[in-house]
C-alpha cells in the first residue's frame, strides 16, 4: 500500500488551508514593502511550501508541491488575490492572523503525514512543528524582519500544542477528523491569545534575575 493511502481523509483539506493562509502571509509581507507582483508570488510560494518541503525531505516522501500542481497553483493564486485587492483590506494584524490559521492547520497536517509515513510519534510531533514554522522563518528572513523564533509571544509553542494534541488524540483512538479539528482549534486558540495579550514564556534573563515570566 502506498504511504499516501495511510493519510486520513481530512489531510488534503488541512494541507490546502495551510498553504493558502501561509501563502497569504508571505504575499502580504512583500506587499507591505511595496514590492512587485513577481516578488509577491515568490514570497507566497516559498512561505507556503517551505515547511512542507523540509518535512517531506526528512521523512522520505515525494516533495508534495513537485508531484501535485495544486500546491503551487494555490500559492500563486493567493498572491494574485493580494495583488488585485485594495490595500485597506490587509491593514492591521492581517498577516499575524493569517499566519496563526496556517500555523495550526499545518502543524496538524505535518504530524498526520509523518504518522502516515510510519514515523514514530515523537519524530512525527517534531515534523508537525517543522511543517508549521519553517515557512514563516523563511518569509521573515527574506523580508528582513525579526524571525518568528525571536519574537516574545508564543509561536512555536502553539504549533507544538497542535501537533502534540493531534498525535495524542489519534493514538487514543479518536477519529482523525475530530482529532484534527480539536488540535487545530487548540493551536490557533493559543496563538490567538498570544497575539491578543502578548503571552510569552519566561526569557533566560528573567530566570537569571529570578523574576517571573509572562
Amino acid at each position: 500500500m502506498p504511504p499516501e493511502t495511510l493519510l486520513p481523509a481530512f489531510a488534503p483539506w488541512f494541507d490546502l488551508a495551510g498553504l493558502a493562509v501561509f501563502a497569504a502571509s508571505g504575499a502580504l509581507a512583500a506587499a507591505r514593502r511595496g514590492q512587485t507582483m513577481v516578488t509577491l508570488a515568490f514570497f507566497a510560494l516559498v512561505t507556503g511550501v517551505g515547511g512542507g518541503t523540509l518535512r517531506d525531505l526528512l521523512i522520505g516522501a515525494p516533495v508534495f508541491w513537485i508531484v501535485d500542481a495544486r500546491a503551487a497553483t494555490v500559492c500563486l493564486s493567493v498572491a494574485v488575490v493580494i495583488w488585485i485587492t485594495p490595500q485597506r483590506w490587509w491593514r492591521g494584524a492581517a498577516l499575524d492572523w493569517f499566519d496563526a490559521v496556517g500555523l495550526a492547520a499545518y502543524a496538524v497536517y505535518g504530524a498526520a503525514k509523518a504518522l502516515g509515513y510510519g514515523v514514530p510519534p515523537i519524530p512525527a510531533f517534531v515534523m508537525g512543528v517543522v511543517t508549521a514554522c519553517v515557512g514563516g522563518i523563511i518569509r521573515d528572513v527574506l523580508a528582513g524582519e525579526p524571525s518568528i523564533l525571536m519574537r516574545p509571544e508564543l509561536y512555536v509553542t502553539a504549533a507544538a500544542l497542535a501537533s502534540a494534541l493531534f498525535i495524542v488524540l489519534s493514538l487514543a483512538g479518536l477519529p482523525g477528523a475530530i482529532a484534527a479539528a480539536i488540535a487545530a482549534a487548540a493551536g490557533f486558540g493559543l496563538r490567538a491569545a498570544a497575539i491578543r495579550w502578548q503571552i510569552h514564556l519566561p526569557a533566560y534573563r528573567d530566570r537569571a534575575a529570578g523574576s517571573p515570566g509572562g
